[in-house]
């Protein structure tokens, strides 16, 4: 045994009802992970049921992220049943995945088929297909065409999203039926808001909030209170568009229809808050071309995530070389050029990424089109010329004290103003282009706002020392 007799003792001393298994900066606490750990290399079951299966799903997906990746595997198979493998909604992928592998597919299926079917096929969306078809092979007739149906829609969509379980009655029911038919029926949702109104055919006709249901006398049709469905969501729909509806219009939920407007499942705000948070970090994490890495990641997945871009950037790098190349002998004369060309061309990145991290975003969210793109470019254009100024003239004293020489700060000044109108343009213009053409600009544009900004920095800053010294050499 690797536990001691202090050990045990601090186990059976946790305090059965405390829920603080978080520290100040909100990591699970040490000690807390310590105890975990003693109690899975010990196979202490019960303190592992009384104070880990009951945590909630996102508490315990913290947890198996947080343990060795051996005390997972540990973990899983000593709460058997006991494991919600609603957790595994909560935690990266690869984690999910090794999860996953260890446990046979007889105990995948006897537990998926207590989830919601949203989290269902969140689980077996990244299965093997063999895998996948034989763990639904297992499962009741009606939750496989449930699932199935869901599965086959495009990953990443709507009806990948959507949840098919749901209330919905015919409209020439009344409210009291209705009411009735929610207390007696056991095969409904555990929560909902709306219930939706649907003909004989399954064709969406209408929705009713619960609160009105309540608030109406028994004997009213359903069809006389209900509502058309705000914003129906196809299936087909891509997610992030879909979770863009849910904020215009403030939902909680909407009906998910396919192409013949038929009612196959609804959209809960809960899912819509996870794709919100899954977009806006495969945007940060594309922005700094790293794909879909995640923390679980192996030391070899993680460089081959990142070996494409930093190739294009060694690429754009020798070609921001070969300008400088150009003025090779300029810049023998003048040291001062070699010292103060990073500055140029930092200034103007920087610049740059701040204005293309408006741009993406701006495009992601739907907030720039056609309609305001040139009012914003020309906006964009009067920050980088403002800021050129202000910035040209600061590092154009500190260089001409530097170096004791006035024609030294003139030159990077003026190149300092070009640089950073250049990068203000390019960090808007780029995406845009980008966008237009079908490409992801959250993936592409860094790369090249970053070579246009070393380009032109190097190019005008060189450029124009080469020219003013000519004219003073002439002189």
């Amino acid at each position: 045994m690797t536990d001691t007799g202090t050990d045990y003792r601090q186990r059976s001393q946790v305090d059965e009802g405390s829920d603080d298994i978080y520290s100040e900066d909100g990591s699970i606490r040490s000690d807390f992970l310590a105890l975990v750990g003693a109690a899975i290399a010990d196979r202490d079951v019960l303190f592992l049921r009384q104070h880990v299966a009951r945590l909630h799903e996102s508490e315990l997906g913290d947890l198996i992220e947080a343990i060795q990746p051996d005390q997972r595997i540990g973990l899983v198979r000593l709460l058997g049943d006991d494991f919600d493998l609603t957790v595994l909604t909560e935690v990266d992928e690869g984690i999910r995945l090794q999860i996953v592998e260890q446990m046979p597919n007889s105990q995948i299926a006897a537990a998926i088929g207590d989830l919601d079917s949203d989290d269902a096929v969140y689980i077996l969306e990244d299965l093997d297909q063999e895998d996948r078809d034989e763990i639904l092979a297992q499962m009741p007739f009606t939750e496989r065409v449930r699932l199935k149906r869901a599965l086959d829609y495009p990953e990443s969509s709507a009806g990948r999203r959507m949840q098919t379980e749901f209330v919905a009655v015919p409209p020439f029911w009344t409210v009291g039926q209705t009411i009735d038919y929610m207390r007696d029926e056991e095969d409904l949702p555990e929560s909902f808001t709306q219930i939706f109104v649907i003909d004989p055919t399954f064709k969406l006709l209408g929705a009713v909030d619960l609160d009105r249901i309540l608030r109406t006398k028994r004997g009213t049709k359903i069809e006389t209170i209900m509502r058309e469905t705000n914003h129906p969501i196809p299936a087909e729909m891509d997610q992030e568009e879909a979770a863009q509806l849910f904020e215009q219009y403030d939902l909680l939920s909407a009906a998910v229809v396919d192409e013949n407007e038929r009612l196959v499942g609804v959209l809960t705000i809960d899912d819509v808050v996870d794709v919100i948070q899954e977009e806006a970090e495969e945007d940060l994490m594309r922005l700094g071309g790293v794909g879909d890495e995640e923390l679980s990641d192996t030391i070899a997945e993680t460089s081959r995530s990142r070996v494409p871009w930093l190739a294009v950037n060694l690429l754009t790098a020798f070609l921001a070389a070969s300008v400088i190349s150009l003025f090779e002998a300029t810049i023998e004369q003048i040291v001062a050029l070699a010292v103060l060309m990073p500055i140029v061309a930092g200034m103007g990145g920087n610049a740059g990424s701040q204005t293309m991290t408006v741009t993406v975003r701006a495009l992601a969210t739907r907030n720039l089109d056609i309609h305001n793109a040139w009012r914003v470019v020309r906006r964009e254009a009067g920050v980088g010329l403002l800021n050129g100024m202000v910035f040209g003239l600061l590092i154009g004293l500190v260089a001409g004290f530097w170096f004791q020489d006035p024609n030294i700060g003139g030159i990077i000044a003026a190149a300092m103003l070009i640089n950073m109108l250049a990068a203000a343009i390019a960090g808007i213009l780029i995406p845009l282009l980008l966008d237009r053409v079908g490409a992801d600009p959250a993936v592409s544009s860094a790369v090249f706002v970053t070579t246009v900004t070393d380009i032109t920095g190097f190019f005008a800053f060189l450029g124009l020392a080469t020219w003013w010294f000519r004219i003073s050499a002439g002189g």
